[in-house]
């Protein structure tokens, strides 16, 4: 029987602005990425939604990104590989500390945005980023890219990782992930979203924005909060899943194929 895990960013509200249903998307996954205060989030939505995570029992990740507030760390920042070593650390140790309050593990850390897509094929951010999880807690599971520059560096530093898949995002030939700039970069069709998921669960394939098939490792499926029709996604991928008998659960030490 086949598993796979069910991520989502989380934690995403600033202040007195509202972003994403966190509490009912909680009930349809099994992990959750909880931005850090850096491109999203801040002390009080971290608390909240650490404490909410562990009440549905759902693993708790950092999602730690550029300092971007303005652009929700969506935006490439060029730096060096000491401070992204640093402002990652930073932002780990911030959700750890809430998670310490709540008496619950910190499971994993997943980069967000442009910090994930430019680690996953810059092999010198990679190593930064892989090695600041490591020096912070290296019983961690750090999340990248399926097939990445990100997994890559984590293994080679000695963490679990999890090759990470995205239901509503297009792929190119190479594996990577459409830029959010181009006009096809999402799917906005659910039941094409869902499709996509259940041939690289079932499969290990994904079919290129050019109609190639690439090859690709599915260990965690990344569903996004912040969309209109994000909980009724959710729920219907969580449903498709346990029907077509796959097993849902958080990535676990280990290299995940076939659980």
């Amino acid at each position: 029987m086949k598993a796979v895990d069910l991520n989502c960013d989380l934690g995403e509200s600033f202040g007195s602005f509202v972003v994403g249903q966190d509490e009912l998307i909680l009930k349809h996954i099994t992990s959750a990425n909880i931005a850090c205060g850096y491109h999203a989030g801040d002390h009080n939505v971290m608390a909240k939604t650490v404490k909410l995570a562990k009440e549905n029992e759902v693993s708790i990740g950092a999602h730690p990104g550029f300092p971007d507030l303005l652009g929700f760390g969506r935006r490439n920042i060029q730096t060096d590989r000491e401070d992204i070593y640093n402002f990652v650390i930073y932002q780990i140790s911030a959700l750890q500390g809430f998670c310490k309050l709540h008496n619950v593990p910190l499971h994993h850390v997943k980069p967000h945005g442009a910090l994930f897509n430019m680690a996953s094929g810059d092999a010198v951010m990679a190593e930064a980023i892989a090695q600041a999880v490591y020096d912070t807690d290296p019983s961690i599971v750090l999340f990248g890219l399926s097939g990445g520059e990100l997994t890559k560096a984590g293994m080679k530093v000695g963490l679990t990782v999890a090759n990470e898949v995205f239901a509503d995002r297009t792929y190119q030939p190479d594996g990577t992930l459409t830029p959010r700039t181009q006009e096809n970069a999402l799917i906005h069709d659910t039941d094409r979203a869902i499709e996509q998921v259940l041939t690289m669960v079932k499969e290990g394939t994904v079919r290129a924005v050019n109609g190639s098939i690439v090859p690709i490792q599915a260990d965690t499926i990344c569903v996004h909060g912040d969309g209109a029709n994000a909980l009724a996604f959710a729920q219907k991928l969580q449903e498709t899943l346990i029907a077509e008998g796959i097993t849902l659960s958080p990535v676990k030490k280990g290299i995940r194929n076939d659980t």
